[in-house]
């Protein structure tokens, strides 16, 4: 038997008052990793939280986690107060004080898309100095095929003098949900060595309402995870391509989208700009088949296809300019949303700032709008913000629905032209509106996916 499981043992963690002598270090603090220490404090561990940020630390060393629904944040702050909660930027003291260390560093993308694993390698020589014989290591990160016993193994070895299975564990566990979805999900466990995977099962068992699925070969968890994600991206660049040829033959693709919904065999997603910071895991996949001399042709059109989705919308937004009698250039131009909810703030779309940066650039005047994050935080990502919605369009030529909050949603059409520069356009790229009453409301209409407008157009 090894040591990793006369260590910790399932049976004692089975109930919450049992795994309050238990000790999860969580290394990478942003959105979804903080919401993993909300869950693990509620169901009974104490929790030390890393970030190299001392912004994070000092605010979760408060329990404030401003990108959480402030009920979670105030059950953050509870335990803050118990010492059940602690923040700090030292991997070493916080790793050696620990049973459980979970890794959560994203994989960083150098400019060519390739991965670039310095930030996780340093990490792991950090946790390797200071690991205690009998720790259960979770790398949470998303990671090429075959990093995780290889390159992180090595490393951990090498740094502790340890070996893997008999003097600690290693398991995978991915991250691949950036909301509060990640407790009802049902998560890949992966761990080599039996005792290990009981061992992880365990632990994340008590965090996962939906169950878990579980293997004992940790490359073909990494393998699933990467495949997933090239999945959703095929997906989308199908519904992409799509929406676009709705627009073009005058038909509305959530009226298409609708009835392929009761064949579950052609559902299909949402058209939409694709959030790369969700996504980059295919990036890897990519990266792995190029190592492996493998042409991968559908995932790498798949890509290409989505990040064209940017350019489209900006194309999208000089048509209804141009219906306005208007053009891009000095154009005053809100985005409303940047965020997709309350528990994803971190997790901002990356597309969502390149297209305001792309219109920016042909000469538009852009301000954003999202009810999740303030004027200052919006500054920091060098965007121009508004304090209300209200003010977020007064005196616009074009409001572009980014992300579908129900803020948006409940827009009354009759206030908005009030205040806005008519003849002034609305460009959808979410779906939240119904294309006639906009232009019954006067306004000209954009949507992705929707070609309603040219339609109603040909009938005038």
């Amino acid at each position: 038997m090894s040591s990793l499981a006369s260590c910790i043992k399932p049976v004692e963690i089975g109930s919450v008052d049992k795994r309050g002598k238990y000790t999860v270090c969580i290394i990478g603090c942003e959105e979804n990793s903080a919401f993993h220490a909300y869950l693990f404090l509620e169901a009974g561990f104490k929790v030390v939280c890393v970030d190299a940020n001392q912004t994070v630390v000092n605010q979760l060393s408060n329990g404030k986690a401003p990108f959480l629904k402030r009920e979670i944040e105030l059950k953050l702050k509870n335990h803050a107060k118990t010492g059940c909660l602690r923040a700090t930027n030292d991997v070493r003291t916080a790793v050696s004080q620990s049973d459980v260390v979970a890794i959560a560093l994203p994989v960083k993308l150098d400019n060519k898309k390739k991965a670039d694993y310095a930030g996780l390698e340093s990490t792991c020589k950090h946790v390797g100095s200071s690991l205690r014989r009998g720790s259960l290591v979770i790398v949470m990160s998303i990671t090429g095929i075959g990093v995780t016993e290889g390159m992180i193994k090595d490393i951990l070895e090498n740094t502790s003098g340890f070996k893997v299975d008999a003097d600690f564990g290693l398991a995978y566990s991915p991250l691949c949900i950036g909301n509060e979805e990640v407790a009802g999900c049902k998560r890949i466990v992966a761990a080599n060595d039996k005792d290990t995977l009981s061992t992880a099962t365990a632990v994340l068992g008590t965090i996962a309402k939906n169950g878990l699925r579980t293997t004992g070969d940790i490359k073909t968890a990494e393998a699933t995870v990467l495949f997933e994600l090239a999945q959703q991206d095929v997906d989308l660049a199908l519904a992409n391509e799509l929406a676009i040829f709705c627009e073009k033959a005058g038909i509305d693709y959530l009226e298409v989208q609708k009835l392929m919904e009761h064949d579950h065999r052609c559902a299909s997603p949402m058209p939409t700009l694709a959030d790369t910071t969700g996504r980059d895991g295919a990036y890897l996949l990519l990266d792995d088949a190029e190592n492996l001399d493998v042409k991968f042709r559908i995932p790498a059109i798949a890509k290409d296809v989505n990040d064209e989705v940017v350019k489209h919308a900006v194309a999208l937004t000089r048509e209804a300019l141009r219906d306005c009698g208007k053009t891009l250039r000095r154009a005053r131009i809100v985005l409303l949303g940047l965020s997709q909810s309350p528990n994803m703030k971190s997790l901002a779309k990356k597309t969502v700032r390149e297209f305001a940066k792309m219109l920016e650039a042909k000469g538009a005047r852009i301000s954003l709008y999202d009810p999740y994050f303030s004027t200052d935080e919006l500054v920091e990502m060098q965007l121009h913000g508004s304090k209300n919605l209200a003010e977020s369009i007064e005196n616009m030529d074009c409001i572009i629905v980014s992300t579908g909050h129900g803020l948006f949603k409940r827009l009354d059409l009759r206030k908005v032209k009030v205040v806005v520069k008519m003849p002034a356009a609305i460009v959808d790229l979410e779906g939240i509106f119904e294309p006639r009453n906009v232009e019954k409301e006067g306004f000209i209409y954009r949507g992705l996916g929707r070609g309603v407008w040219a339609k109603r157009k040909n009938l005038v």
